[in-house]
């Protein structure tokens, strides 16, 4: 197996410029090695001809091979009392795979951080769950206990690589939130997650903690399952996507046209991009992050144009539900808990004893707050905080959504309520679309949307609706 006799020899703590190169065949046998890569084989615990004893370096092959191109990405390989850290270049040639590796550089191993809390954490799962799941820093699955891939009626290796909402459907929790969505912003432990497992039966309640690596970042989660009776689950409605029904054709054409493959590029990049199996080259993880930034885009011009065919239909109409706006306005900073965490931007909602009740459709009012909230996340700079407040004002009731962006020039504000536009196309962000329904909405509502700002100061949007009649002043 060894082709040459190239020793390490470099002082611990400095990288060897040497080059070792190696073989793996289809079934990930080390089957051509230098003398440096073929010894660590051998004291990780390989034999000679077997699969490379060396986890990094195997996953990364088993990456190239599957995705058929070359990765090149940093790796760490234990090498008795020390660690070593690595440079491996993967290359699919036909059903092998040829390695490059460089560095070499020995240092001391990084010692597990938080080992008796982690020993806590073990020791809450396990008295809490009938099965155990884990996943990565974007809520995909890396494990998951058998009896809960059977309960759904698939394998576990099904579910692998996928998110964890495609085995479960979430419920909201005590306070009308999601509590999984709510640790996963803060990056801490949650329990009380209601759920509904998908493609089977039966309800759960799903607890999890935080896995941090030895740098001190959050890498995802390990959580437990636990059989829960069906009138723990209260799903949240879903703010965005109208029902074939209410788009009608061309929203329907336009679903099983694009919606599918779009979910199927989104969920491949972002997995990617998320680096499951060790760090990624960074233009790699750039092109990642870019191809599914792209297909959320696509797919939110897909939900606008759904909306704009559905309320320009002739007759179009929205329910007159009793609703609260204020539990409104605190459901939907939920929903953007972890986008606004994503971009260290502060959500100030209201209190959890406020109440202001109103008439409307509860989805669609749902739906203008979301994109409200978005928008001010979005233009709101890093660490400073979005307020959204409720007040009456006459017969109404109003929720303002401000923040501390830019601003609006005067001779904007209106011009941004018009379809397809924006203050500056040349800027990332939306369709154009957005504004322009949430308005059309909350008339067809009876109320209306407004706008002021003062350009470098911020830009306050204000919904109005009606009060309910026997809460009216």
């Amino acid at each position: 197996m060894s082709r040459n006799d190239q020793s390490q020899g470099q002082p611990p703590g400095q990288p060897s410029a040497q080059l070792v190169r190696g073989r793996l065949d289809a079934n990930g046998r080390l089957i051509e090695a230098d003398t440096a890569l073929a010894a660590l084989h051998k004291r990780a615990g390989g034999e000679e001809g077997g699969v490379l004893a060396l986890p990094q370096i195997a996953a990364l092959a088993r990456l190239s091979k599957r995705l058929g191109v070359v990765i090149s990405r940093g790796a760490v390989a234990a090498d008795g009392e020390s660690d070593l850290d690595l440079w491996v270049r993967a290359k699919p040639v036909g059903d092998e795979v040829e390695l490059a590796i460089t560095g070499w550089t020995e240092r001391s191993p990084r010692a597990p951080a938080g080992a008796a809390e982690a020993e806590r954490d073990a020791d809450f799962l396990r008295a809490s769950g009938d099965w155990i799941w884990e996943t990565d820093a974007k809520l995909r699955i890396t494990f998951l206990s058998p009896a809960a891939a059977v309960s759904a009626g698939k394998t576990a290796g099904d579910f692998l690589g996928k998110p964890l909402s495609r085995l479960f459907r979430f419920g909201e929790g005590d306070e009308g939130s999601l509590p999984i969505l709510a640790a996963l912003a803060e990056q801490r432990r949650f329990e009380g997650q209601p759920t509904q497992l998908r493609g089977g039966s039966g309800h759960y309640m799903l607890s999890g903690v935080p896995l941090i690596d030895g740098a001190g970042r959050f890498t995802g989660f390990r959580g437990s399952a636990t059989a829960a009776a069906p009138e723990t689950f209260s799903a949240p409605p879903a703010p965005a996507a109208p029902s074939s029904a209410q788009a009608g054709a061309f929203g329907e054409r336009l679903d099983k046209a694009l919606r599918a493959p779009l979910d199927h590029i989104i969920a491949n990049a972002e997995t990617i991009g998320s680096q499951p199996e060790g760090p990624l080259r960074r233009d790699y993880a750039g092109y990642a992050h870019d191809i599914a930034a792209a297909g959320r885009h696509l797919l939110a011009l897909v939900d606008d144009l759904v909306d704009l065919q559905a309320i320009e239909r002739p007759g179009f109409t929205a329910e007159a539900e009793a609703i609260d706006l204020a539990d409104l306005a605190r459901r939907a900073a939920g929903l953007l808990a972890v986008r606004a965490a994503d971009r260290k931007v502060r959500i100030e909602r209201p209190a959890e004893d406020a109440r202001l009740p109103a008439t409307g459709e509860f989805k669609r009012v749902l739906q203008i707050l979301v994109n409200l909230i978005s928008n001010a996340i979005r233009y709101s700079p890093e660490g400073e905080s979005v307020s959204i407040r409720i007040e009456r004002k006459g017969g109404f009731g109003a929720v303002i959504v401000a923040d501390r962006g830019k601003g609006v020039a005067k001779g904007d504000q209106e011009r941004i309520f018009e379809k397809f536009e924006r203050v500056d196309p040349t800027e990332a962000g939306g369709t154009g679309l957005g504004l322009y329904i949430a308005r059309r909405l909350a008339r067809a509502m009876g109320g209306d949307i407004t706008l002021t700002s003062t350009p470098g100061k911020g830009a306050r949007f204000t919904l109005t609706l009606p009060l309910r009649e026997s809460d009216g002043d």
